[in-house]
């Protein structure tokens, strides 16, 4: 939706924030970071040209800047000033956001978690890469959930005016007075053609996510028919607080093996962050990840 408005380019999620930000700490060999970017299946999807991100780059310019400059030249490709990002794996790396762009606006869409959870783990084996650290179960989805979300409400207690926050339920019951609050957020105009997305979304590579080509529609999914009573039980024992909190119906709330769960999740994720940084500050990265063929203009 964001990406019809005329002024705003919203690409596909990207995933390479965390990556070159650790590749490259705070600031930047211009050659090297170029290298890395050549590396990136992402930008090639994008079709991101390389010597026009190139020539913007200086040595020794913040490695958020520099990030910042692909974003900056994918937009002008598509005729458009500003950026934005919608990847849903950044809710991992908030902080990282906040350092590398400190002046960014966030707009955090919340569902129901039951509701992204009967979603999220009906998705087809093998469309999302799957690590140690991939939910399995509601209880598995209940933990990142939690996390993330309360997260994202710390980050907007933190930036204060830069934040806003908005339901999905109100945006697939109607899309039109959400679209045009964050516009206003946002200080665009509202344009209608941001309810016209249907018709301009190319699903060909996306097979979990064919009902992009229809318009809002609620109640595609519903926990209250499509959850067992012990899969709600086992969300809510680890985030019935925060569904309660943020105005949802719950019957249950989080008990010690809920708790231990979250634990137990904080601690993988902890160890998750840590092999992934050591991975990307290491050789090993750039051999996983051999230059591609990228345009140059």
């Amino acid at each position: 939706m964001l990406d019809r408005h005329s002024q705003l380019a919203v690409p596909d999620e990207s995933y390479f924030v965390p990556q070159l930000a650790d590749r490259h700490l705070r600031r930047i060999d211009a050659d090297d970071f170029v290298d890395d970017l050549g590396r990136l299946n992402t930008l090639a999807e994008w079709d991101v040209p390389l010597d026009k991100v190139r020539a913007r780059l200086r040595d020794g310019m913040p490695v958020g800047e520099a990030i910042g400059t692909v974003y900056a030249v994918y937009a002008e490709e598509h005729e458009k000033r500003r950026w934005g990002d919608k990847t849903p794996m950044y809710m991992q790396n908030l902080r990282l956001l906040e350092r590398l762009f400190p002046d960014a606006l966030y707009v955090h869409l919340i569902r129901d978690g039951r509701d992204a959870a009967t979603s999220f783990l009906a998705m087809p084996r093998g469309i999302v890469t799957e690590t140690w650290m991939h939910p399995r179960t509601p209880a598995d989805f209940a933990c990142q959930w939690r996390t993330e979300v309360a997260g994202a409400r710390g980050l907007g207690r933190r930036v204060g005016a830069r934040y806003l926050e908005v339901r999905y339920e109100e945006l697939v019951e109607d899309a039109e007075p959400v679209l045009r609050r964050i516009c206003g957020f946002a200080q665009l105009e509202y344009e209608a053609a941001m309810l016209d997305y249907a018709d301009h979304v190319d699903v060909s590579a996306k097979p979990h996510q064919q009902r992009l080509k229809q318009p809002p529609t609620s109640g595609l999914r519903d926990w209250r028919k499509q959850m067992s009573a012990s899969d709600v039980a086992a969300f809510e024992h680890v985030a019935g607080d925060l569904l309660r909190e943020l105005g949802y119906e719950t019957s249950h709330v989080p008990d010690a093996s809920g708790r231990a769960k979250l634990a137990w999740y904080d601690a993988r994720a902890l160890g998750w962050r840590g092999a992934s940084f050591a991975l990307r500050r290491s050789f090993l990265w750039r051999r996983r990840h051999p230059v591609l063929e990228l345009p140059s203009r």
